[in-house]
């Protein structure tokens, strides 16, 4: 393909794209999926999951990537930048600031009461994390994934 008379953003959403059916295709080769079995397990057509994984067709629309993620096992954040949706890579927290950010959040509930009351500087992680995992276990709020 000639990219002489095609714009940077042009050129930019075909290798996004070329790179999104190489990704599933590997994806289904790992899995070691027919494309049959891709359709069963997404919904999408078979027909139309091996044209993405060709080239052969646009990204397809955030509704079918997320039904793709499912069928592939991966997060539809990163079939939504391979396909040329999202520019930033995901940012991850550490454990250590997941659990600052989770006990931030007991703190600051106005609903839970303890009896004493709580600073942030009186726990280190490991308490903090005790905290949160007693509030989860009393209010049934999920807010620590870890």
């Amino acid at each position: 393909m000639c990219y002489s008379h095609i714009s940077n953003s042009e050129r930019r959403s075909n290798m996004e794209e070329a790179n999104l059916g190489q990704f599933l295709k590997s994806l289904r080769d790992r899995q070691r999926m027919s494309l049959r079995d891709a359709e069963k397990e997404s919904g999408v057509s078979n027909a139309y999951i091996a044209q993405l994984e060709k080239g052969d067709r646009p990204a397809p629309s955030p509704d079918i990537l997320k039904k793709l993620a499912k069928a592939y096992n991966v997060t539809v954040r990163e079939l939504l930048m391979r396909a040329g949706y999202l520019d930033e890579p995901e940012v991850t927290a550490t454990e250590e600031q997941r659990i600052e950010a989770a006990f931030q959040y007991v703190l600051a509930d106005p609903d839970y009461k303890l009896g004493t009351r709580l600073r942030g500087e009186d726990f280190d992680t490991k308490g903090k994390r005790g905290v949160v995992i007693t509030y989860e276990t009393l209010t049934g709020k999920k807010i620590l994934s870890i």
